[in-house]
């Protein structure tokens, strides 16, 4: 299989990075919107073809794929806000497969978190190809394409939500006298730690939080300065804001 990807920013480094370990591709080719890229080309010599420019490319760069592809082709879109409804009406061919995906950069390490969702002539077996290219680097999910833009607030920006946490802790362990980089390995393992308990875990966070937090302890204490700072009103806000910065970039 030999896999094209449109774009090579940093989400599209990411997913080369996370596919090259992969023994079914046997290439893995790309463009960049500098020089005298072919996206045609490219087009017509991979089987599965990512794009992973912005959103206000897609439409040029499915314009300039479409002579290329054909029903036996997959394209797996990228593109934040851009439906899948969209790159089959700018493709402008019958029975062309899209999926549509957002995945996030821990792909890059093999913790990624990539959510799909298939389009109008995407068979199951497109959608499970697709899932299994994402799924050797990390988690997948399947949703409908209606919850793509709460996705997109969430996973899809979440990583840099969970680097301003790590960047607040790192920071208030230098102010207590840890140096900076014993700081940030503190902090970021007990965020993986963390995350790892609650995904290997049936038991909702709140309880686990509850097994940290003993009677007139320490971490109560910390617990009432994240409440009086907001910080779930804050997350939940900019996890919302985000969506709907989505959803709008989808009708621009």
């Amino acid at each position: 299989m030999i896999v094209g990807i449109v774009g090579l920013g940093t989400l599209g480094q990411a997913i080369a990075a996370g596919l090259r370990d992969d023994g079914r591709i046997e290439r893995i080719a790309s463009t960049t919107r500098r020089g005298n890229a072919d996206n045609e080309a490219l087009a017509r010599q991979s089987n599965v073809i990512f794009l992973c420019v912005k959103p206000f490319q897609v439409e040029h760069v499915a314009r300039e794929i479409a002579p290329a592809l054909t029903p036996q082709k997959l394209v797996v879109t990228a593109a934040a806000a851009i439906s899948t409804a969209q790159l089959e009406g700018w493709i402008g061919k019958a029975d062309i497969p899209v999926v549509r995906a957002m995945p996030n950069t821990p792909f890059r390490v093999g913790e990624g978190m990539t959510v799909l969702a298939a389009g109008s002539h995407a068979t199951p077996e497109h959608l499970q190809l697709a899932r299994s290219l994402f799924e050797s680097h990390g988690r997948t999910a399947i949703v409908e394409e209606r919850l793509m833009d709460a996705v997109t607030g969430i996973s899809g920006c979440g990583p840099a939500y969970m680097y301003v946490v790590i960047e607040a802790l790192s920071d208030a362990g230098v102010k207590l006298g840890l140096p900076r980089e014993t700081a940030r390995l503190l902090v970021a393992q007990t965020m993986l730690g963390s995350a790892k308990l609650v995904l290997s875990s049936d038991e909702h966070p709140a309880a686990l939080k509850d097994e940290v937090t003993t009677p007139a302890g320490c971490t109560i204490d910390g617990l009432m300065e994240l409440e009086d700072g907001k910080l779930r009103h804050t997350l939940l806000r900019a996890a919302v804001a985000a969506a709907k910065r989505s959803a709008s970039l989808g009708h621009e």
